[in-house]
């Protein structure tokens, strides 16, 4: 009978032994699984000595994670830190594009468009989606872009600005064009460019005179003389 009680003694303590070991397990693939989700807050409970096999791999478990821990808030410091990096250039382009595309209200219902720099096609639709958009908010009577600032002029940006006149007109305004240099009025007439419809004078100023004289007329057109006498004429016939 002593025999059988040890045996039996023995049974209970193996099973109790099974029981915690698993009991241990399911706590690490919990925590593990805490982990993965991206929780690192939770930590095995250590109530063993290190020197006991499961009390050193809770250890080596908690040092782990506290570590991965230390590394996700790293990571999103990070992160956080180029997000407002990013947010910062987003700010510069904008006020960048804002600055190269400057729709100015020189007058009660007149906007100037200083054209400066190099044209591309990505500036080219800013500007009018820029002038467009100014004209239709502003309900401004008449629009003056201004090229002074443009040294060389290819055929593609020609046909641009004719086309931002063309638009702005079908919106109820005026447009005017002005600062065109000798070279680039050259560039014009060597490639063949339309310009009829098109209102040109030599700078702002002089638009900007034109357009008061229209008004002190009682709101005539500002167009000049000889643009006048064509569709005098064209009436006529």
């Amino acid at each position: 009978m002593k025999k059988g009680d040890e045996m039996i003694e023995q049974i209970r303590e193996l099973e109790t032994f099974r029981e915690d070991v698993y009991s241990r397990i399911a706590d690490i693939l919990f925590l593990l699984s805490s982990v993965i989700s991206g929780d690192f807050t939770s930590r095995l409970e250590v109530d063993l000595p290190d020197t006991h096999p499961i009390g050193a791999l809770y250890n080596g478990i908690n040092e782990t994670v506290t570590s991965l821990a230390e590394a996700q808030k790293r990571a999103q410091a990070y992160q956080r830190e180029l997000e407002e990096k990013l947010a910062t250039i987003e700010r510069q382009q904008i006020a960048i594009r804002e600055l190269s595309t400057p729709v100015i209200e020189v007058w009660s219902g007149v906007l100037c468009l200083p054209v400066v720099g190099i044209m591309d096609t990505t500036r080219s639709a800013e500007m009018t989606d820029a002038l467009l958009r100014a004209v239709a908010e502003k309900k401004a009577s008449c629009a003056i872009i201004d090229i002074t600032g443009i040294e060389v002029m290819d055929t593609g940006t020609a046909d641009h600005f004719m086309r931002m006149a063309r638009a702005v007109r079908l919106l109820g305004a005026q447009c005017f064009l002005t600062g065109i240099s000798p070279s680039i009025a050259q560039t014009i007439v060597h490639m063949g460019m339309d310009l009829r419809g098109i209102v040109t004078y030599r700078t702002l100023r002089d638009a900007l005179q034109a357009y008061v004289r229209s008004m002190q007329r009682g709101g005539a057109s500002a167009a000049t003389p000889q643009v006048q006498k064509k569709e005098n004429g064209r009436a006529a016939s």
